[in-house]
């Protein structure tokens, strides 16, 4: 079976992160992150609750510009923390792609095929929608 040139980069153009544009939509992922809540809260320095949730997962405040696995008196896994100790920081369009499978992101960011992770939960869809709502609801970032 042939696949065509056009086909073949509809297909490629379908499996990038919905960042390949620059960015997601706030608007959605403010409804999305409703399912993060679950185990993240969005909480500002000052006290100010942004999205209730969850103790589960870190504070996902300024989690833009910030390295992988060092938000304090988080207990992380020892994966997250390599990944850090890696260079790994988060922007929009990595969170983007972990939120997708962070257990791939992981062995990705760490060289480590047995890399684990404590998130078990995958958002198939809207992880550039909620990296742009964590990003929009956190400190300006230069």
């Amino acid at each position: 079976m042939k696949i065509s040139v056009c086909s073949a980069a509809l297909v490629l153009a379908l499996a990038v992160p919905a960042f390949a544009d620059g960015e997601g939509d706030v608007k959605k992922g403010e409804k999305t992150f409703k399912k993060c809540a679950t185990c993240h809260s969005i909480v500002a320095e000052d006290g100010t609750v942004i999205a209730k949730g969850g103790k589960v997962g870190p504070n996902l405040y300024g989690v833009i510009g910030r390295t992988a696995g060092t938000y304090p008196d988080f207990a992380y896994g020892d994966s997250i923390v390599a990944a850090g100790v890696a260079g790994k920081v988060w922007s929009a369009e990595e969170i983007a792609k972990y939120v997708v499978n962070p257990a791939a992101w992981l062995a990705e960011a760490t060289g480590d095929a047995g890399a684990k992770t404590k998130m078990a939960f995958k958002l198939a869809k809207g992880g550039a929608d909620v990296a742009a709502y964590i990003e929009s609801v956190g400190p300006a970032t230069e």
